[in-house]
C-alpha cells in the first residue's frame, strides 16, 4: 500500500490510494453538537483505522486545530456559538490551517446551501442520513482529488454568482468546484434511483388495482371500492413523484450552475473527462425526469371519444416541423376512444419524422379498414426505419435522442387496447400503423 510521510502541512498528510483499515495515519476532527451523531462518526471512522477527535462546535474546533492540526475536518453546519460555514471560513483565513480539507455534514440540501459551502471554502459535503460507506467514499474522494494539481488552488480570482436574489463570491479552485459538482451529481443519481424504484413499485400496485377493477366490472359496489383505491394510489403516486422530481430538479439546478462556472475554464484531461461525464449524465437525468412526469399522467384520467382528424390538426400546430408538410386525410367526424394524452402520439410521430427522417418533406395521415378494425396510417417520404430496429424503436431508452417518445406513445395507446407497429420499407420512408379495435372507433 502507498503511504505518505506525515508533513507539517496537515492538508498534505493524505494518501493517494484507498487504504485498508489499520493502515491509515490520518487524524480526523469531527465537529458535531449532537453527541450521538459525534460518537457514531467516531465509531465508524475508528473502525476504518482513522484517529478521531471530537469538538462540540466551531469555537472548540478552532482551539483543537491550533493545538493539534488534523488531516481533515468533518463538520456539521448548524451548531451553537459557531457553525460549520464560519468554521470553514476561519480555517481558510489562517495560512497555517488553510490547506486542511473540510467536509460539511448537513441535513440541508438547497442549492443556496451548496453555494454557501463553496463560498466558505469547503471541499465537499455529506447529507444526513448517511451510510458508513458513503462517508468513507467522500473522505477518500476529497483526499485523492486534493492530491491533483490545481493551478488556481484555493485562492482563485473569485467568481461572482447571483442565485435566489443573493450575490455570492466563489473563490474555490476548479478541483473544489468539480468535487462539489460530482457530489451533487452522485446525490442526484441516488435520488433518481429512489424515484424510479418507488415509481416502479407504485406502478405495479396501480396495475394490480386496474386489473381488479376490470374483474369486478359487473359488480358495481365492489367496483366503486376499487376505483376509490385506485384514485388514492394515483394520488399518492402523483404526490410522491412530484415531490421527488422537485428535489431532483433542485439538484439539476445545482449541477447546471456548476457547469456554468466550469464552462469557460481550461481543465486538464482528467478534469475534462469528469466534466463531460457529468454534463452527459445531467442531460440524461433531465430527460428521464421529463419522461416520468409524462408517464405519470397516462391513465390518470378516463379515456374519452376524440375526433382523430382534430387530433392530427392539433399536433400539427405543436410539432416542430420546419418546412415539412402534413397532409391530414383522416375523415372528419370519426372518433377514437383513447386516453386524453393520445394527441402526444401524433405529435411524436411528426417529431420523429422531422428529426430523424433525413430527407422528409411530407407526412401523410390516412385511414383504412382491416378485418373489421380500423387502421390509422402515418407515413413519410424520409429515410425510413432499418429492418432490425422496427421493434426496438418502441423500447424505452432506444433512439437517437431521449428514446422515450415512441415508448410513451405505445403506453398511451395501450390504455384502450390500441396497438402501433412500424411497417415501412427501409430507404422509402417510415410507415406507422395504429390498429384501433372496432369497438374503440365510431
Amino acid at each position: 500500500m502507498t503511504q505518505l510521510t506525515p508533513d507539517k502541512d496537515p492538508g498534505k498528510n493524505i494518501a493517494t490510494v484507498r487504504k485498508s483499515p489499520g493502515e491509515r495515519n490520518i487524524k480526523i476532527l469531527v465537529v458535531e453538537d449532537s453527541r450521538t451523531q459525534a460518537e457514531y462518526l467516531r465509531h465508524i471512522l475508528k473502525s476504518e483505522g482513522y484517529t478521531v477527535s471530537l469538538a462540540a462546535n466551531g469555537l472548540v474546533a478552532l482551539q483543537e486545530i491550533q493545538k493539534d492540526p488534523p488531516g481533515l475536518v468533518l463538520t456539521d453546519i448548524l451548531m451553537p456559538e459557531m457553525g460549520g460555514y464560519e468554521l470553514c471560513r476561519r480555517i481558510r483565513r489562517d495560512p497555517a490551517t488553510a490547506s486542511i480539507p473540510v467536509i460539511l455534514v448537513t441535513q440541508l440540501f438547497d442549492p443556496v446551501d451548496v453555494i454557501r459551502g463553496l463560498e466558505a471554502g469547503a471541499d465537499n459535503f455529506i447529507t444526513k442520513p448517511f451510510q458508513p460507506h458513503h462517508v468513507f467514499s467522500r473522505i477518500d474522494s476529497v483526499l485523492q482529488m486534493l492530491s491533483l494539481p490545481d493551478p488556481e488552488g484555493r485562492s482563485g480570482t473569485g467568481i461572482k454568482v447571483s442565485f435566489a436574489d443573493s450575490n455570492h463570491t466563489i473563490t474555490a479552485g476548479r478541483v473544489q468546484v468539480l468535487m462539489f459538482l460530482l457530489s451533487a451529481y452522485d446525490l442526484a443519481v441516488k435520488k433518481n434511483t429512489e424515484l424510479l424504484e418507488t415509481y416502479e413499485h407504485l406502478n405495479e400496485v396501480n396495475e394490480e388495482l386496474r386489473h381488479t377493477n376490470e374483474e369486478l366490472f359487473n359488480e358495481n359496489a365492489v367496483r366503486q371500492q376499487a376505483e376509490v383505491a385506485l384514485h388514492q394510489a394515483n394520488k399518492k403516486l402523483t404526490l410522491l413523484s412530484g415531490l421527488t422530481r422537485h428535489d431532483i430538479n433542485n439538484q439539476l439546478t445545482v449541477l447546471m450552475g456548476y457547469l456554468e462556472i466550469l464552462e469557460d475554464s481550461q481543465l486538464d484531461p482528467l478534469q475534462e473527462a469528469y466534466f463531460q461525464e457529468v454534463s452527459s449524465a445531467a442531460r440524461r437525468i433531465s430527460s428521464m425526469i421529463r419522461f416520468t412526469k409524462e408517464y405519470e399522467e397516462i391513465g390518470v384520467h378516463a379515456p374519452t371519444w376524440q375526433d382523430w382528424h382534430t387530433l392530427v390538426d392539433t399536433a400539427t400546430t405543436q410539432a416542430p416541423l420546419g418546412q415539412v408538410m402534413v397532409n391530414n386525410n383522416l375523415p372528419a367526424g370519426t372518433e377514437v376512444f383513447a386516453d386524453p394524452l393520445v394527441v402526444k402520439v401524433f405529435y411524436n410521430l411528426m417529431d420523429n419524422a422531422f428529426r430523424y427522417g433525413g430527407k422528409t418533406t411530407t407526412i401523410w395521415f390516412t385511414a383504412l379498414e382491416r378485418d373489421g378494425n380500423y387502421v390509422i396510417v402515418c407515413e413519410d417520404d424520409g429515410n425510413g426505419v432499418p429492418a432490425d430496429e422496427k421493434k426496438k424503436i418502441f423500447l424505452r431508452g432506444f433512439g437517437k435522442n431521449t428514446g422515450l417518445g415512441l415508448a410513451l406513445s405505445r403506453e398511451i395507446l395501450s390504455i384502450t387496447g390500441i396497438t402501433i407497429t412500424e411497417t415501412g420499407e427501409p430507404g422509402k420512408g417510415a410507415r406507422f400503423e395504429i390498429l384501433v379495435p372496432k369497438d374503440r372507433c365510431r
